[in-house]
């Protein structure tokens, strides 16, 4: 069908007379989408198939993307933001125009490392340029797409990247390190997709977001747009070289994110691995120092950064748990964690004066306000999720006994899967506050040794030994006595 139509095309364009657009089986596609798409403009047979105002070029949003109600503003975010990390390439480029301040509206919103976060996510996100229909190879190289829906995703992609390398040449080093990590963190909650994903941005093979080396506006971003054919400005010449400095290509990360994709259980990914490792004569040699930094290898944040904007509409945490593991882990909060370390928790945040014992000692307001906190919907009810981030939240801010609470639920897998890097993680954290009892939990993994976590190394096991016993820790300081004792008999003989 598609060769068919190419060759109608062609024959049409040859008399000068412009091929339909709308094509029966592209519009049976179409249907199925959720959004209604209107005319994206007419494709022209040069580089540049859009012309016209950029209304006119983008593809059509429906009303919930849309309204510009300043009254509705935090609700409209929070419906954007669930839409994104669920991967809708359309939120994503939503929200990257909310909190750019394109319009006055949103200027109490402007945040420049969300909106290029939000825009990286956009270009990584294969709902942007997967093809719905293709044709012969055009002069780039590529496919050239038959629908005009394809055109307007194209436009929206171009705009992406000029957008998104702006934002990032503003910014410092650091900064642009709180992108990449944001992006890295909301990847990582899309399992074995978000992980596949992520090793195509480290993947030299691909193009820039990880779409094929011969995309279009991957070939525009590298420079190799306009410019090969001789109609480009010094700006297509150049590319977009903030943007493609945003992800390394190194082929340890990319070697690293498919065998975390493949640790899932998703058996795409273990071929897409093996494919991987074929690909290249030097990328096996690493499967060894790959598994070893796997185990090592941890999210970089507990949770979104909720830190809020000016405004105070806050950063919603819609990185939900899924699948078994994380159920199991949830349902076992509410019979094996006492509530005194939730309590506790909320205590150092401020949420309340004293440690609450029960759940039902805490207000109705008193949990939104922990909900105001975490940016979830105020329900007035403390859920076992936002058991979890009151501890995650009071441990991200220093607390080393909730530093230490949420290390041990790492490692038994309570509230969170289990994740032993992670509880070493987070024992080192409160150990370096001087918590004696993590400063012994330390001591235990360097005297049996946590495959990829920690070497065995019996020095370091008697160094933390001692110091948890200096520290108070009652274990150690009664071991400690015992050995301080038999010291002093040897002595006295």
């Amino acid at each position: 069908m598609a060769d068919a139509d190419g060759e109608h095309g062609q024959r049409s364009r040859s008399r000068g007379v412009r091929a339909p657009l709308a094509i029966a089986g592209v519009a049976g596609v179409l249907a199925l989408t959720a959004v209604a798409m209107a005319s994206c403009g007419d494709r022209g047979n040069g580089v540049r198939f859009w012309q016209g105002s950029q209304a006119s070029n983008s593809c059509p949003r429906p009303d919930s993307m849309s309204g510009s109600e300043f009254n509705a503003q935090e609700t409209g975010l929070r419906a954007l933001r669930r839409g994104a990390f669920q991967n809708d390439f359309f939120a994503q480029l939503e929200l990257g125009a909310r909190y750019s301040a394109v319009k006055a509206t949103d200027k109490n919103i402007e945040d420049p490392i969300e909106a290029a976060t939000w825009l990286a996510m956009a270009l990584s996100n294969d709902e942007g340029y997967a093809p719905i229909n293709r044709t012969r190879r055009d002069g780039w190289g590529g496919w050239r797409p038959l629908s005009r829906y394809d055109d307007c995703r194209a436009f929206e992609r171009h705009e992406a990247y000029r957008k998104l390398d702006r934002l990032l040449g503003n910014m410092t080093v650091d900064e642009q390190s709180a992108v990449r990590d944001r992006v890295i963190y909301i990847l990582s909650t899309q399992d074995a997709e978000g992980y596949r994903t992520l090793a195509r941005l480290h993947d030299g093979l691909y193009g820039p977001f990880g779409e094929p080396e011969d995309n279009r506006e991957a070939r525009e971003a590298w420079g190799r747009g306009n410019a090969e054919r001789g109609q480009g400005r010094d700006r297509n010449r150049r590319g977009y070289p903030s943007a493609l400095g945003l992800f390394q290509r190194n082929d340890v990360d990319a070697y690293l994110y498919n065998y975390l994709a493949v640790q899932t259980g998703d058996v795409g990914a273990y071929v897409l691995m093996r494919d991987f490792e074929r690909s290249a004569p030097s990328r096996a040699q690493y499967q060894r120092f790959v598994e070893v930094k796997a185990r090592q290898w941890t999210p970089p944040f507990e949770f979104y950064p909720n830190t809020a904007p000016q405004s105070g509409v806050p950063f919603s945490d819609e990185s939900r748990p899924r699948g078994d593991a994380w159920e199991y882990a949830l349902g076992r909060m509410g019979s094996e964690l006492p509530f005194i370390h939730v309590g506790r928790a909320l205590r150092y945040l401020g949420v309340t004066e004293t440690a609450a014992q029960r759940p039902e000692d805490l207000s109705k307001r008193q949990i939104e306000t922990l909900e105001a906190m975490l940016g979830h919907g105020m329900e007035g009810r403390l859920s076992h999720l936002e058991r979890v981030r009151a501890i995650q939240l009071a441990a991200v801010n220093g607390s080393s006994e909730a530093q230490l609470v949420l290390a041990v639920m790492y490692a038994e897998g309570i509230g969170l899967p289990a994740d032993y890097a992670r509880a070493f993680k987070w024992f080192e954290e409160a150990a370096r506050q001087g918590n004696g009892e993590a400063k012994f939990a330390m001591s235990s993994y360097f005297a049996l040794g946590v495959a990829g976590v920690a070497d065995q190394d019996k020095a370091q096991a008697v160094a933390y030994r001692i110091d948890s016993a200096l520290a108070g820790f009652g274990p150690s300081a009664g071991r400690l006595q015992a050995v301080l004792a038999q010291v002093s008999r040897a002595q006295r003989r």
